[in-house]
This record gives C-alpha cells, structure tokens and sequence, in this order.
C-alpha cells in the first residue's frame, strides 16, 4: 500500500502541470491530440496504472525536450552563424590599432582583420591582399581573392594575410547580422502548414476516442479502453512539422536564402504562375552603357557628369553603368541637394541651381520625339528643368540559364503560365522573351499596374514573383510567394517572403526544391505516424497490447517521425537542370 502511496503521490506531482496546462489550451478552442493525452493520464490513474500514467507524462514532456534538440539539430547551421561572428575588432588608429567592441564600430573606420580571423563588418579592402573563405554566406565552396577595392562581407574567413578594410556598413546594419535577424524572425513565424497538423488532430482525437471507447466497452475493460488510448496518443508526433519546416529554413540559410516568411514553403509546391521582373531577375542585371545621345548644344561628357552626379545617390540597376563610364573618362561630379527616388516617379534632385531628373521614356511621351530604341535595349532621360539634356542606351544580355530555368518550369514544378511583368520598354521585354520562351509579356507597366496584374493573378492560384528593384515592393508583397533577388541593402525588406542573396536563377530552384521537399516529408511524419498510430489502435482494441506496451509504441513511432523531419535540413537540393 505504501508503495502504490509512493507511485501515485509521484504521479500526480508530475500530472498536475501537464493537465493544467492541457486544460488551460482546451479552454481556449485547442482541440489538440493533446486531450488524447489528458484521458490516457487520468485513466491511467483511476485504473492504477501509475507506470503507464508516467510514461506518457514523460511521453508529453520529453516531446518538449526532443522539440528543443531536435531544432538545435535542424539550426545548426545558424548557430554556427551566430558564434562565427567575433565580438570585438581591431580599428586602426593613429600609431596602431585598438581592439574595441562592435557597437563602437562605424561607418569608414578602418579595421585590421588578422589571418585567419573572421571580418566583424562589411567593408572594401584598403590594404592587403589575399583571399577569405565565404562559404558560410554564400554556400560557394572556395576562397574568394581579396585585392584593394574588392568588398568584404562580414562572418568571411580570412586566410594567411593581414588585410585592412574600410567599413561601410556597422555591424549591426551588416549583411550577416540581418541574415541573422531575419532568421529569428522567421523562426517565429508559425506558418499555415502547422495548422494542417492541428487539423488533423481535431478530426484525430475524437476517431481515436471512440475507437478506445467502442474497444472498452465491448470487451468491458477499462484496461483495453486505456491500451488503444495510450496507442492513440502523438503529442510529440506533431512536432514534426515545426523540426521539418526550421530544418528547410537553415537548409535554405546554408544555399544563401532567407526565408522571411516560412509560410511560402507550403506554398511554393501549389504555384503553377510564375511572374518574373526583367531586369536583373531574368537579365545579369549589370546592363553597359552603349550610347549617349545629346540634345543639340549639349556635350555627350557634360551630360553624362550630370547624371553621374544624380546616379551616385540611387540603387538601380542603370547607376552602376553610368559611374563606371563616368569614373573611366575622369569625370568630375557636381554635389546635389533634395535627392529623392521614389517608386514611378525617377531620380529627382537640385543641382547647380536648378532640377534635374532621370525618367523612362513613358514618362517624357508627349513633349517631343526621341530618338528610336535598339531593340532588346534600355534607357534612361536626363532632364533639365524639364528639358531633355541627353537619352542613354543600355544593353543587358540574359542570363546564361535562363531559358533552361523557365523550360525546367512546367515538368518540374508545375509550372502552366510564365510572365514577364517589366517597367521597361515594349521592344526590349519582348526581344527577351523571344531569346527565353515566354509568350506573356506585360511591358511598361508602372507600380501600381504591376500590383494589379499580380492581385488578378492571385484570383485564379497561387503566384511567385521575382524581382530586385526598388519598384517591386508592391508586386513582393502582393504574390503569394514574392521572391527579391537582393543584396545586404535589401535583406530585410518587409516587401518579399524571401529574399536570395546571390541573384541566380539556380537559387530560385534550389528554393523551389526545398518547398516541395518540405512537404513531403512533413506530410509523411504526419500521416506515417498517424496511420501507425492507428494500426496500433488496432491491435490495442483487439487485446494484443496491454497500456504499457501500448506507450512504449507509441513513443517509437514519435522518435521516428521526428527523425524523419529531420532529413529537411540535410541533403542537396541544388538546380537539377543542365546550366550549359
């Protein structure tokens, strides 16, 4: 009697807590399996089975405890992120350097990083050269050559040289520190894949129940009643889903990819319309400078001065072509005050005593004729108080993969409709989807018409979006599944449900991949175990387990559903297609 004393008074210490908690979730509307749970314990009590009681308390428990391992394992790769990072730096001072903490860190300090130290900030070599192991960011497998002026991203390796770097981001603004960010972020997130799981619970634990009350009552045991009970109880089977999905999130960390969004990942595997931007998503988006075209009494360097001193200020794809051939002539740029850059409405700014803008052709329509575009080619005006100063040519070849990666489309991933969604001119979105095979193509649209053919879209299925300028914002975030190929400046943007730190077309498979091998791998811990679960009702009802063994089954079906999810964060889900 003592005995029995002794295992009740432990159990009820254990008990009270689980229930407590299971109870306060049920009042609240969550019909879990967990109430599965709540019946085997308290049966086991009323019974006296105080040993089959335990095992499923620590069943439910330990569920908690393999939850906190098993994301430890999936996450691995960002807590190597996170403890690869140094806490302090080394700032070059007058006579030496200073070893001082990251929060003192700032913009155009001048940083040592010793070899085989890891860079605590994003910044351009200034002195040194040699090369630093980038791996951990960029998922390539070599080193990467540093020279003077070449970038430096934090949480890079170095090799055996001393190199000293310019920092031009803090710390905390780094790509690596929003990488890390953004993943915690992520973490948090509770998709709409987890509520697939406690949909299946809801219409589970009352099937579950009946069964053992049918099994009770026919054989009038409550030990039968108890056995297919305990059988029934997958608390920790559904944790599962939340391993598999951080799993694809650190997997998709490791290729390169941010997931913002996680919910994009149950997604990606119902898209079947796939809309792209043009410029540099389906173009190497580093477009040259072909020709300048004054206006009459205008001089062809004058006016690329002019727009020089305006496109020092922006991030489109056009500045960079422009400060090149700016830079390589010995240009001398002129100050501007004012500068703006919004959506659809150009560069704006005051210099030199007066306005001065950089528009697209649709804008200008209707004040005079220009000269005729190349086809397949881009451009840009320079105004001048409203005057036309100069017109700009630009030519940006397609990605070398990009018709293999929109063929790869349909058989792989279901793809039934691709578009070409650009701001750019007709002529050129059409020249380009004549080279890659695409029939649709929406030219010239702005913003706002962007949006609205996406939100039409969204209307007949699940959409993808990719694209990398400043007037994608609202397409991102209108898609389903709005995908920014982007750099440090743009990991957080709250626009796209992910973001792909090295544009590649290979990345946007890669992601594809993960989405739909999430899927099937949390389906098959889910269903697996529960159609196991149900097998093991079975012969619980039949009288073949008795509640202890009938735990003990139980808790190995989990341990395997659990092990299976784990397998999202392992693997090579690389493109599968011939790049040429």
């Amino acid at each position: 009697m003592n005995t029995d004393l002794i295992y009740l008074s432990i159990t009820l210490v254990a008990a009270i807590p689980v229930l407590y908690r299971i109870g306060r979730e049920l009042l609240e509307g969550n019909w879990s399996t967990d109430l599965i749970a709540a019946v085997a314990i308290i049966t086991g009590i009323v019974t006296g089975q105080y040993l089959v009681a335990l095992i499923i308390i620590v069943m439910i428990t330990g569920g908690g405890i393999l939850e906190s391992y098993a994301i430890r394992r999936a996450s691995s790769a960002l807590s190597a992120l996170a403890e690869r990072l140094p806490t302090i730096a080394h700032r070059v001072t007058t006579n030496d350097h200073e070893d001082v903490p990251l929060d003192r860190i700032e913009v155009d300090d001048h940083l040592l990083i010793f070899p085989h130290e890891v860079s605590p900030a994003d910044g351009v070599v200034f002195k040194g050269q040699g090369h630093m192991d980038e791996s951990f960011l960029t998922g390539e497998p070599y080193e990467v050559k540093k020279a003077p002026g070449v970038q430096v991203i934090s949480g890079a390796k170095n090799g055996n040289s001393l190199i000293e770097i310019r920092v031009v981001r803090r710390p905390q603004d780094s790509r690596y520190a929003q990488i890390m960010n953004v993943m915690k972020d992520s973490e948090m997130r509770r998709p709409r894949i987890r509520r697939l799981a406690d949909q299946l619970g809801a219409w589970y634990s009352p099937i579950a129940l009946l069964i053992a009350a049918a099994a009770g009552w026919w054989a009038y045991d409550w030990q039968r009643f108890l056995a297919v009970i305990v059988v029934a109880t997958p608390c920790p089977l559904l944790i599962s889903i939340p391993v598999a999905l951080i799993g694809s999130i650190s997997r998709a960390a490791r290729a390169g990819i941010v997931i913002r969004d996680p919910a994009i990942l149950e997604e990606i595997p119902r898209v079947q319309t796939f809309i792209f931007d043009k410029t540099g998503t389906l173009t190497r988006g580093k477009p040259q400078l072909v020709n300048i075209l004054p206006a009459a009494g205008v001089n062809a360097d004058e006016a690329l001065a002019q727009i020089a001193s305006l496109e020092r200020y922006s991030k489109h794809p056009l500045a960079t072509p422009i400060l090149s051939l700016a830079e390589l002539k010995g240009l001398k740029l002129l100050d501007a005050d004012e500068v703006s850059e919004q959506a659809g409405q150009g560069l704006n700014a005051q210099m030199a005593n007066a306005h001065f803008a950089v528009i697209g052709r649709k804008q200008f329509e209707g004040r005079e004729s220009l000269p005729a575009l190349p086809p397949g080619h881009l451009e840009c005006l320079l105004l001048k108080n409203n005057e036309l100063v100069a017109t700009f040519h630009f030519f940006d070849a397609p990605r070398k993969d990009t018709r293999l990666f929109l063929d790869h489309l349909g058989p792989r991933h279901g793809g039934k409709r691709t578009v070409l969604l650009t701001g750019d001119q007709q002529a050129a979105a059409q020249q380009l989807a004549a080279q890659v095979g695409i029939n649709e193509v929406l030219a010239a649209q702005s913003p706002e018409q962007k949006l609205e053919f996406i939100r039409k879209a969204n209307e007949q299925g699940p959409t993808l979006y990719v694209g990398d300028g400043i007037n994608d914002g609202p397409a991102l975030a209108a898609a389903t599944v709005g995908i920014a190929f982007g750099s440090s400046s743009n990991v957080t943007s709250a626009a796209a449900s992910a973001v792909v730190l090295e544009p590649s077309l290979a990345k946007i498979d890669e992601l594809l991949h993960l989405g739909i091998r999430l899927r099937r791998i949390a389906l098959l811990s889910t269903v697996g175990g529960l159609a196991l679960s149900t097998i093991g009702m079975g012969f619980a009802a039949a009288g073949y387990l008795s509640p202890l063994y009938g735990a003990l089954l139980q808790e190995a079906i989990d341990v395997l559903s659990v092990l299976n999810a784990l397998r999202t964060s392992l693997g090579d889900d690389k493109v599968d297609y011939d790049q040429g």
